[in-house]
C-alpha cells in the first residue's frame, strides 16, 4: 500500500485528486497507476485504470489472473467493473469512500453473488494515512477557491 500512496502523491503533484494503484503479482510489482483524468482529458483515468492498462501491457495480457491490486481509496463502479473484467484475484483499498465507493460503502459488487467474478477484498489499510492525503488536497483546494471567489468579488466592487 505504501508504493500506493505514493502513486497517489505523483496525482497530487499534477493537481489530480490523488489516488493511488499498483498491481502485484508473484510478489512483484507489474503495473502502477494514478489519477490522472484532467491532465489526460480522459474520464476513465483512474488510478485502477490506469494500474491495469500498465500491468496488461507488462504482462502482455488483458486477463491479470493471481493479481492483487492495491489502491488508496474504495473503488467506483466503472473500476470494480474493470477488475471484473481483468479476472482481479484480490483488492485490497485503504480509505473508504462514502460517496462512490462500492465495496461496501454505497453498495458492495463484490460480495453480488449473481456476478461472473468474485475476488477476496480488504478494506482500511493504511486508511488514516491514505484519508488525510485526501483530505489535505481537498482543502488546499477550497482554499484556493474561496481565495479565487475573495479575489474576483474585491475587483468587481
Amino acid at each position: 500500500m505504501r508504493s500506493a500512496l505514493e502513486q497517489a502523491s505523483k496525482a497530487q503533484q499534477l493537481g489530480e485528486v490523488p489516488v493511488g494503484a499498483i498491481i502485484v503479482h508473484n510478489e512483484r510489482i507489474i503495473g502502477r497507476g494514478f489519477n490522472c483524468p484532467i491532465t489526460t482529458r480522459d474520464p476513465t483515468a483512474h488510478a485502477e485504470v490506469m494500474a491495469l492498462r500498465d500491468c496488461g501491457y507488462n504482462m502482455n495480457n488483458y486477463r491479470l489472473l493471481n493479481c492483487t491490486l492495491y489502491v488508496t481509496l474504495e473503488p467506483c463502479t466503472m473500476c470494480i467493473g474493470a477488475l471484473f473484467h481483468a479476472r482481479i484475484e484480490r483488492l485490497v483499498y485503504a480509505a473508504t469512500d462514502p460517496k462512490t465507493g462500492v465495496c461496501g460503502s454505497i453498495i458492495n459488487l463484490p460480495a453480488e453473488t449473481r456476478l461472473n467474478h468474485h475476488m477476496q477484498v480488504e478494506g482500511g489499510v493504511l486508511a488514516d494515512e491514505a484519508s488525510m492525503l485526501l483530505k489535505h488536497f481537498f482543502a488546499r483546494r477550497r482554499k484556493k477557491t474561496i481565495n479565487a471567489v475573495t479575489c474576483s468579488n474585491a475587483i468587481r466592487q
